[in-house]
């Protein structure tokens, strides 16, 4: 069961972190990001 929750984990880390990447600058500053968050912030959403 924590091989399958990693995995998810995981996987939303990774969605989280492409989904964000593909946003503008602009566009994180209107969410309060900045580029060097993403991670950090993708770290979070699990």
């Amino acid at each position: 069961m924590n091989l399958i929750r990693s995995y998810c984990n995981w996987r939303v880390y990774r969605d989280t972190v492409a989904e964000l990447g593909r946003l503008s600058n602009r566009q994180l500053h209107d969410l309060g990001i900045v580029r060097d968050e993403i991670k950090m912030v993708a770290r979070k959403a699990i």
